[in-house]
């Protein structure tokens, strides 16, 4: 393996990726334009969720090895020393909100700290407490786009704000625990509480379901917010819903086939980039003459 990649791993780039394009998202949202001053935010949310993560395989290493879903990653196999790690993580995440604190101003500054506090001094924490640490873990999901939103020079208190942050805090939980359905057991064999302990499979299923319905209404909610005023964009949010949806009903719908989670996790994450991607257009549209 070159000696770059696990790296990569640590960072989990593809999910440092989506946190970046959320806070695009919030950034042109408010802005309504595309300028070199997006690249700045984006950049350092992409540089603190790869820190933040390379902390978070640095607190559950152990952890980590007892799964075989984790196993493979950095730091269980030696591919990167704990030391390395834990200095690689705190040069990112410097680096993430110092370019915050110098383009951002204090509110993007302080949104960046939070999220870090939050992810790895109170989520990471709570996961080896209960079974529902993904509530209050998935409030780190609305914070990318709130960044974008603050560097821009957007008020946090904006209703607008508000609403897009919401979807995104009602993604992370269905988001999670379709991930608990594929590999619950592997966490409880590793020692955390798992909702495969307190609830049957067709339990998790339902209330996944209606989280996952909860996450398809509240995108409804961002016209009415004024975050989207193009009406054909609007319109268009009804598409990758009934596509979810339908998608979804696997869950609470007895087959010969049990359903699968990792296709419907890789649904649920493909419409919000869906979302993302339309109210990206509706910034666009609004400015063009």
């Amino acid at each position: 393996m070159s000696a770059w990649k696990p790296y990569l791993v640590l960072c989990r780039v593809y999910l440092s990726l989506f946190a970046a394009c959320s806070a695009a998202t919030g950034f042109l949202l408010f802005s309504r334009r595309l300028t070199p001053e997006l690249l700045i935010p984006v950049a350092a949310v992409f540089l603190l969720a790869c820190g933040a993560s390379a902390l978070n395989q640095y607190q559950e290493q152990d952890i980590d090895a007892r799964m075989e879903r984790t196993r493979q990653r950095p730091l269980p196999t030696g591919a990167i020393t704990p030391s390395r790690a834990l200095s690689f993580s705190a040069a990112l995440l410097c680096a993430g909100e110092l370019l915050l604190a110098d383009t951002g101003g204090a509110p993007a500054f302080a949104l960046g700290l939070a999220a870090i506090l939050w992810y790895n001094g109170i989520y990471t924490g709570l996961k080896r407490v209960t079974a529902f640490a993904s509530v209050p873990g998935a409030l780190v999901g609305a914070i990318p786009p709130a960044i974008g939103w603050a560097a821009a020079g957007g008020a946090l208190s904006d209703g607008r704000l508000i609403a897009i942050c919401f979807i995104f805090f009602m993604w992370q939980v269905p988001h999670f625990w379709l991930l608990i359905l594929s590999h619950g057991r592997e966490y409880e064999a590793a020692g955390l509480p798992s909702l495969t302990g307190r609830m049957s499979r067709a339990q998790i299923s339902r209330v996944t379901f209606a989280w996952l319905i909860s996450a398809v209404t509240a995108s409804f909610a961002l016209p009415l917010y004024g975050s989207v005023q193009t009406p054909l964009i609007a319109l268009s949010f009804i598409l990758p819903a009934v596509w979810l949806i339908w998608g979804g009903r696997s869950l609470v719908i007895r087959q010969s086939v049990p359903a699968s989670p990792v296709l419907l996790f890789r649904k649920i994450n493909l419409y919000l980039f869906c979302i993302m991607t339309l109210l990206v257009l509706d910034s666009i549209f609004l400015v063009i003459p």
